[in-house]
């Protein structure tokens, strides 16, 4: 017999089970009303609560010269905005009512070409501005995001804002906010800006120079922070931390790029050149560091301005500097030497056709020259003869040759817009006739400096390797990377070709760059003080059009060369483009150099040795004749070594003594003490006394001192 009682126990189950099924109904209705009903209530509450993980930038790394001064730095700067929906104005807004004009008048202190009107009408139009909320579509009334001001401002300003009345209470209730951005600056302005290059702010990236050829190691590693929002707070949870980006160190020198800059705007605006665009490439000899470069140009407003890097860009044909690559390659190919004699005529002569002319043409030319005189006048018609005698029927060697020298190196420069040089190589068919556009004048012209196109860094780089006796390194704009003061990374001196050319070929040409300036068209780009060596060049190039008789004539004056020349330091080329006469490579380029020299190489003269003294040095004077004890006294009192071992003799006081070597008080009263009449002539110490010394005194005597 069973141990329950089925018409007790049943009925008990059926209770309990209809209890836990109007509690499981009652929980899924409840549910349905959360996700129909309250769907937008909780939707908010899981958004105040939402977890999302958030990029942080790292800071951008600083440009430093090449002795440690900022170029260009990161800072902050803030764009502030009104939340007008914060608690402030949900509560009511009779305290920003109670602050509105105190805070306007504030802003238009703060910003004064906007009057506290205009502040008070803006900000109020930002508070009853209506919206649609796209979450919940419905027509909502006061902006989040309402601008103050409408440019970035730095961090000094935003304070000030900050603590304006209604703006200095917490965020969350005022409503004040901000948006930080890492703007980047240059401290010194448009110096060599277009080397060190530009970010654009909008896209926080970099689009030229240095910014961009050094991106990677400047821009740093992002972070990620995850957040969380609980209400109207975040709390930040790191994840992981950013990396900033390092610090490189260019070669630039600050002083010398200033110098170089001056230089050069002093010419571009003077009234005979009003250039139209200027380069200047200053590099240091051993090592190929640019220590300055720059780019100005002529914007539609008159105004010179860094424009293009046409250091690095601007390819044309350079003129009578590319001479020097031409007679090297015949040194070097031991073709002809100095001794070898071209006659010029009368500065006419025909060339397969066509004339060439020297620039004195008018005044006679230069008769029967030698070679080396030919480069130091830059006879277009000596040069073109002696390329065009020994290479005519062989132009191939000749560009070869060309390319052998380094004149046509692809300097892989690393930063954008870089030009490689372009030289022609002549082509040949089957029959062994030229084919394309070489024709019998093409190479006579191209040993002058036409037909080729090659930018003012490479022309440089060649007169560098002359200077450093054949040895080419590249062009160095960046030394070393560091990282929070340390070194990370160094970038060596890289060299591109050993030599050249022979040392003898070498040498020659040193000489016969010296005596362009010594004796040759460069003198205007030498100096008095230091041997300068270097060569001018003025080629007529093509205008927009490519064509070269269409109006006035253009120029592109230039000169290349190196100081001092008996040790040379530093390379320089100056380049200008000018539309019209007067036009000279030498007395324009040639004059830049020369101020450019001077400034350089006044900041190396060292003064005399006894002038060499720092703060912490002791000038010890020299301790004239007297009393040795009394003197060797002081100078043990004052900490000095220096004794004076040689006694004054003693003299009875009518016997006159030695008073050479004191100092005019001293030797003064040694005499009238004893009698003697003294008279003066001259400054410093006792270089020779008229009574003799030893010699018995007569009372009123005369004793003329000669000081030195």
């Amino acid at each position: 017999m069973s141990r329950f009682n089925n018409d007790k126990v049943m009925p008990r189950y059926f209770a309990i089970a209809l209890v836990l099924t109007i509690i499981g109904i009652a929980v899924i209705g409840k549910a349905l009303y959360i996700m129909t009903a309250k769907k937008q209530y909780w939707t908010e509450v899981a958004n105040r609560l939402k977890r999302d993980s958030v990029s942080v930038k790292p800071n951008r790394g600083n440009i430093l010269s090449c002795d440690g001064q900022l170029m260009a730095t990161s800072i902050p700067e803030y764009k502030i905005y009104m939340d007008f929906k914060a608690s402030a104005f949900e509560e009511g807004d009779s305290l920003w009512l109670d602050k509105l004009d105190s805070i306007c008048e504030g802003l238009h202190q703060i910003f004064p070409s906007r009057t506290a009107a205009e502040f008070k009408k803006h900000l109020e139009e930002g508070r009853h501005k209506e919206w649609t909320n796209k979450k919940t579509g419905k027509k909502e009334v006061g902006s989040r995001w309402w601008n103050i001001w409408p440019k970035r401002i730095d961090y000094g300003t935003y304070m000030e804002v900050r603590q304006l009345p209604f703006f200095n209470m917490s965020k969350n209730k005022s409503g004040f906010t901000e948006e930080v951005f890492n703007a980047r600056r240059r401290p010194f302005g448009s110096l060599a800006m277009r080397t060190v290059g530009g970010i654009m702010l909008a896209k926080d990236s970099a689009y030229y120079g240095l910014e961009l050829s050094c991106d990677s190691i400047l821009r740093g590693t992002p972070g990620i922070t995850g957040r969380r929002k609980i209400l109207n707070k975040y709390m930040n949870i790191p994840v992981t931390l950013p990396v900033d980006g390092c610090d490189i160190v260019t070669t630039i020198d600050v002083n010398m790029q200033d110098l170089a800059e001056r230089a050069l705007l002093d010419m571009l605006k003077s009234p005979q050149v009003n250039g139209e665009l200027g380069v200047v490439i200053l590099m240091e000899v051993q090592t190929g560091d640019v220590k300055a470069i720059v780019n100005m140009m002529k914007n539609e407003n008159g105004q010179y301005i860094e424009g293009v890097n046409s250091a690095i860009s601007y390819r044309c044909e350079p003129g009578s500097v590319f001479k020097t690559a031409s007679f090297l390659v015949a040194l070097d190919d031991e073709v002809a030497d100095t001794s070898y004699y071209i006659n010029t005529g009368s500065g006419v002569r025909e060339m397969h056709g066509r004339w060439m002319k020297d620039h004195n043409w008018r005044r006679g030319g230069y008769g029967t020259i030698n070679m080396a005189r030919t480069l130091e006048v830059s006879s277009n018609i000596g040069v073109s003869h002696v390329i065009d005698h020994f290479y005519g029927s062989n132009p191939e060697r000749y560009v070869k040759g060309l390319y052998r020298v380094g004149i046509g190196e692809d300097l892989k420069i690393p930063l954008v817009g870089y030009q490689k040089p372009y030289i022609r190589m002549p082509e040949r068919d089957k029959r062994g006739k030229f084919t394309g556009k070489w024709y019998m004048t093409t190479l006579p012209w191209m040993s002058i400096g036409y037909e080729t196109q090659i930018a003012p860094i490479n022309t440089v780089t060649f007169y560098n390797a002359i200077a450093n006796n054949g040895k080419m390194v590249r062009p160095r704009f960046v030394k070393k990377v560091m990282k929070n003061g340390e070194t990370v990374a160094e970038f060596p001196t890289e060299v591109i070709k050993e030599r050249i050319a022979k040392p003898k070929a070498i040498k020659t040409m040193q000489t016969i760059l010296e005596h362009v300036v010594s004796q040759g068209l460069g003198r205007k780009a030498g100096s008095p003080l230091f041997k300068v060596a270097g060569k001018t060049g003025t080629a007529q190039i093509a205008d927009q059009y490519g064509g070269y008789h269409s109006g006035t004539t253009r120029y592109w004056l230039s000169f290349a060369g190196y100081f001092p020349a008996d040790d040379p330091r530093y390379t320089c080329i100056v380049c200008i483009k000018k539309t019209g006469l007067p036009a000279s490579g030498g007395g324009m380029s040639g004059v830049v150099f020369h101020h450019i020299a001077e400034g350089v190489m006044a900041r190396h003269l060292k003064m005399s040795v006894d002038d060499a003294h720092d703060e912490h040095s002791v000038a010890i004077p020299d301790v004239k004749n007297g009393d040795a004890d009394a003197a060797n006294a002081i100078l043990h009192n004052l900490g000095v070594s220096k004794r004076v071992t040689t006694p004054q003799p003693k003299y009875g006081r009518n016997i006159t003594p030695d008073v050479t070597g004191m100092g005019a008080k001293d030797a003064v009263y040694q005499l009238e003490s004893r009698g003697l009449k003294v008279k003066l002539q001259g400054r410093g110490m006792v270089k020779s006394q008229s009574y003799p010394a030893g010699k018995e005194i007569k009372q009123g005597s005369e004793c003329v001192l000669v000081l030195q």
